[in-house]
Formats: structure tokens, C-alpha cells, sequence
């Protein structure tokens, strides 16, 4: 077997804390705020010039949140309800031989602060805390194919199945907070994609929790809505992906 050794070039540091919550492919939480910090010797202006010249980036990263033991050779796409299983290389789950994932961000520029040098990007599908492998421009001449096919149901967004409504106490909370109202925006976008999994897809009344932006967000499936039940500063070592 053909050995191939790998050093991250960037670490991603953004609002998706956890595994759940974070968006299934780039751009469906345009309120999605991250840095790619860059590593040494690739923080140098050198190693960025002439990229401000682009609006969007592709991102390779390591998918290190993995288990070993999630590799498998087919899985249940959420988008099919997860009831039909499809190979592992017709889909874009982060399980796979090697944990390489890709996503196309808006790039808003560089900038340097507190010693880092970092890349300003918006729209990733990217927890914190993940190693970026390598860093592209997006080349609209090449990167976009006239007529491309996928299956029906990866072929447009996923659909906004319900509303997103916030407990009075969620609402204070949001008031409250010096970015409260980008926070609303990004906890909306996140929810409306209905990040549980499939198989919960009867949970009403089971509360979840998750970690985004710096809070704990509680929430629960409430009829033809989404309620957020409470918000607050988010214990960094707390294991918030999961149903309660």
C-alpha cells in the first residue's frame, strides 16, 4: 500500500463546537463565521499572496472527530430518510477510507491578530478545532460544470421542514448578547435544517442539545415548529451531540 504522510496546514476555528449541529455541506448556514488559522511556515504573507483576488475557497480538511471504527463501506445518507443504504463513494459522508472532507467557503480576506495569521471565511461545514490539509482557490471556469447530474434528492437544498421559534427566556438571552443578532440568524439556519438524526424522526418532546458559537443551545421538536428552550455559555468540555 502506498503510504502518504500529511501535515495540517491550518486549524479551522468557527461556531460549530460539535459533530451535531454542524451542517451536512458547506454554504447551507451562510451565518457561519470561521478562521482558518494558518500553521507555521505557512504564516507568511508569501503563502497568501494574490488571494485576495478570489471570493471562495476550497477547503481540504481531516475529518480527526472520526472513530476508526465508523469506516463502512455503505451508509444511510440523512437525505434519504436513512432508510436506503448507498456506497460510501456515491455519497459525501465524512466516513469513509480516509476521513478527507471538502468544503467551499466564502473567503472575506486576511488578516493578522494577537500573533496569528488567519483567513476570514463564512459558510463552512466544519467543526472547531479541525486540521485543514490544503487550501484552494475557486476557479469558476473549471469548478462549475454546465449540466452536472445527482440523484433528485441531492440535486437542490434540503428543505426547510419547520419553523424556529425562541422561549421568552432564549429571547432574552439573544437580546442580551453583543452578537445577538447574528446568533439568531446562525442558530435559525442551523435548526431549520433539522440537524436531528434520521432515526428520531418522531422525537417530539425529546429535548437536544448542542454547542454553537460559544453557547449551549437547548431545544426540542414541537409540533410544526422548532423551540429553543434555553441558551447559555457553553461548557467547553461539556458533551453537548447528543439526544437527551
Amino acid at each position: 500500500m502506498i503510504q502518504c504522510l500529511l501535515d495540517a496546514v491550518a486549524v479551522m476555528r468557527g461556531d460549530f463546537q460539535d459533530k451535531f449541529g454542524t451542517p451536512r455541506q458547506p454554504g447551507l448556514v451562510p451565518s457561519a463565521r470561521g478562521r482558518v488559522v494558518l500553521l507555521p511556515p505557512y504564516d507568511q504573507p508569501a503563502a497568501v499572496a494574490g488571494l485576495e483576488q478570489y471570493s471562495h475557497l476550497w477547503l481540504l480538511f481531516w475529518c480527526h472527530a472520526n472513530r476508526s471504527e465508523d469506516v463502512r463501506l455503505t451508509v444511510r445518507p440523512p437525505r434519504l430518510g436513512g432508510n436506503r443504504r448507498l456506497g460510501v463513494f456515491a455519497t459525501r459522508t465524512p466516513y469513509r477510507p480516509n476521513p478527507i472532507g471538502l468544503s467551499l467557503v466564502r473567503f472575506r480576506g486576511v488578516a493578522v491578530e494577537r500573533g496569528e495569521m488567519y483567513l476570514k471565511v463564512e459558510g463552512a461545514d466544519i467543526v472547531d478545532g479541525t486540521p485543514i490539509l490544503d487550501i484552494k482557490p475557486y476557479l469558476p471556469y473549471a469548478d462549475q460544470v454546465a449540466g452536472a447530474q445527482a440523484p433528485e434528492a441531492f440535486s437542490a437544498s434540503p428543505p426547510v421542514q419547520y419553523r424556529i421559534i425562541f422561549s421568552p427566556e432564549a429571547a432574552v438571552e439573544l437580546q442580551r448578547h453583543p452578537d445577538g443578532e447574528r446568533l439568531r440568524c446562525l442558530i435559525e439556519e442551523v435548526l431549520a435544517l433539522d440537524p436531528r438524526p434520521a432515526y428520531h424522526a418522531d422525537g417530539t418532546g425529546r429535548q437536544y442539545g448542542m454547542r454553537l458559537a460559544g453557547l449551549e443551545i437547548n431545544w426540542a421538536l414541537a409540533g410544526d415548529a422548532i423551540q429553543v428552550i434555553g441558551l447559555k455559555p457553553a461548557d467547553d468540555h461539556a458533551a453537548t451531540d447528543s439526544a437527551r
